[in-house]
């Protein structure tokens, strides 16, 4: 966006300074983390050097962090509960999303407000009940656990965005799909769907964010080392009571965030026009 108007100083008294400082804000926890990572421990646990930067970084604690922890085991499970997790709650929520926006039944809109309320719903009082249900099926302790149970926070918000993205697309497209001769399931796969990959794509990223990202179901559910992911197997076991392992810990916090920034900036237009299209919706 141009600013083309008014003096210099105000240009920057108005615009660049609050930029410059959002930005710096933003991004300063990622350097830190950064520039913790490959600090010496000499320096590291020096409190007479500076914090800010070093000009001696090294690559120890990425070795000790393979090396003496089952970090590389954590990302697997990470990938596989937050792909599987995703795959399940963006399925429910594609069909759920179409349905509320497209068929015409009675309780249509109260029935999807009710459905996105349901997400409101804290996740510290779900998981009482949750462990319950866990507990009876014997599927603690293994990643079935939060892939059944993630779904419970990932399908409401997904048919909210999805259900509020399939009303802009105009409904005549479908129906002339219908008068020449497509079936319902037809026009919404081949008309409706296609039209619908920018939903498709932000709902998909927000549901693999949040499975990625999830700490409270995780450090319930996944108690024994191999089974963990990597939010939990870096807290539990890089920190032992006050004693923090600081550059092995955010060398894990760093490349545990790689992936989801990655999968942001590949598809952030995606993303903001299909939060636009929902909220619009």
């Amino acid at each position: 966006m141009a600013v083309r108007y008014g003096s210099p100083l105000k240009r920057a008294a108005t615009f660049y300074v609050p930029l410059g400082l959002m930005v710096g804000a933003t991004l300063f926890p990622f350097y830190w983390m950064v520039i913790t990572s490959v600090r010496p421990d000499n320096e590291l646990y020096n409190v007479q050097m500076n914090p800010f930067f070093t000009l001696h970084p090294t690559f120890k604690h990425f070795q000790d962090l393979f090396a003496l922890t089952m970090f590389a085991r954590w990302a697997w499970n990470t990938i596989f509960i937050a792909t599987v997790s995703t795959g399940i709650s963006l399925f429910c929520g594609l069909l759920a999303g179409y349905a509320l926006a497209r068929l015409e039944f009675r309780w249509a809109a109260p029935l999807g407000t009710l459905i996105f309320v349901t997400y409101l719903v804290p996740p510290t009082l779900l998981f009482i009940p949750l462990g319950d249900v866990v507990q009876t099926f014997g599927i603690g302790d293994t990643p079935w656990a939060v892939i059944l149970t993630y779904p419970t926070f990932l399908i409401p918000f997904c048919t909210w965005l999805l259900m509020g993205y399939f009303k802009t697309i105009p409904r005549e497209i479908e129906d002339c799909a219908r008068i020449d001769g497509a079936s319902r399931i037809q026009a919404m796969i081949r008309i409706t769907f296609p039209l619908a990959v920018p939903g498709i794509l932000s709902a998909g990223i927000f549901a693999f964010t949040l499975s990625w990202n999830e700490f409270l179901y995780a450090l319930v559910f996944l108690s024994s080392p191999q089974q963990k992911t990597i939010p939990i197997g870096v807290f539990t076991e890089l920190v032992r009571g006050d004693v923090f392992y600081w550059g092995p810990l955010m060398a894990g916090a760093l490349l545990g965030s790689i992936p989801v920034a990655l999968v942001y900036s590949f598809f952030v237009e995606h993303y903001v026009t299909a939060l636009t299209g929902a909220v619009k919706g």
